[in-house]
């Protein structure tokens, strides 16, 4: 029997509800499963070292929505664990599961009644003469954005080492496929399926006509470098939870990760399509043309 995990957002009670419950239920099927110190201390049950959480876990609950999710991206990235997210957020792309099917759910996870989805990471370098100075993965996007009262930025670029342009804005997102119904989404990006070997390039806020998204390939590196005087005040994100702050005369290159994936458990059911349907209503329209 596999080795399930458990990671909650500890801030919401109805997460720390639903954490209960699921261990009540593995405790009373008898499967093995593990958390880390500080969502067992919230539980008040015993918990597992980091070390032997990451060594041990075969597949991890995520309950939360896709802030949590998002954050145990980071936590299992080097042990590759697949994880399933079960959503008490807002929209819930990451996060799929419905709280009314998590025993459900988990009893299919038991039964290897799941689909594993492979989805690309975005690799991101932050420059500072020239030489490496942080170095990231992200699973939704990174963001090069101006502060609250900076003014409009100037930013070249470049797309493997050849210059493509300068785009007046109020920064760039550049998203991996799954970050495409995140932050991209709202700044008028397409949509792309996680799965996608692909990265895309989103103006924020474009003072231009021209200025549209634009999708890049899977072997694409890009290079992003503020130009002008209003090259201070600018900030890097990392799935808009970790910042940098950029200097004059940095740069940032993001490319796909090579040397890594994250993996996603996926009901049979309740596919990528299915939740494009289901979050932002699309389907409804001839559903109600068929009624009448």
């Amino acid at each position: 029997m596999k080795n399930l995990g458990m990671i909650i957002n500890a801030h919401k009670p109805e997460a720390l509800e639903m954490g209960r419950r699921l261990v009540h239920r593995c405790k009373e099927e008898g499967i093995p499963l593990l958390l880390p110190h500080h969502e067992a201390s919230m539980l008040t049950i015993e918990g597992t070292s980091d070390e032997e959480w990451l060594k041990t876990v075969d597949i991890a609950l995520v309950i939360g929505g896709d802030g949590t999710f998002l954050r145990a991206s980071r936590y299992i990235m080097e042990a590759g664990i697949p994880l399933y997210g079960i959503n008490l957020g807002h929209l819930g792309f990451l996060a799929s599961g419905k709280p009314e099917e998590a025993e459900r759910d988990l009893k299919r996870i038991v039964n290897g009644e799941y689909e594993l989805l492979e989805r690309p990471l975005l690799h991101c370098t932050l420059f500072r003469d020239d030489r490496p100075l942080h170095e990231m993965y992200a699973l939704n996007d990174v963001v090069l954005t101006k502060n609250a009262i900076a003014r409009l930025l100037h930013i070249e670029v470049r797309f493997n080492d050849k210059f493509f342009g300068v785009l007046p804005a109020d920064g760039v997102i550049i998203s991996s496929p799954t970050g495409s119904t995140a932050y991209a989404l709202s700044a008028g990006g397409p949509i792309i399926p996680p799965h996608m070997k692909s990265m895309l390039l989103v103006p924020i806020c474009a003072h231009t006509l021209y200025s549209r998204p634009l999708l890049a390939a899977a072997e694409d590196t890009i290079t992003l470098t503020p130009r002008g005087s209003g090259v201070r005040e600018i900030t890097l994100t990392q799935d808009g939870q970790l910042a940098y702050e950029i200097l004059p005369g940095e740069y940032v290159e993001i490319s796909l990760a090579r040397d890594r994936t994250l993996r996603t458990v996926t009901m049979t059911d309740r596919t990528f399509l299915d939740l494009v349907q289901e979050k932002l209503g699309w389907g409804q329209s001839i559903a109600m043309t068929d009624k009448e």
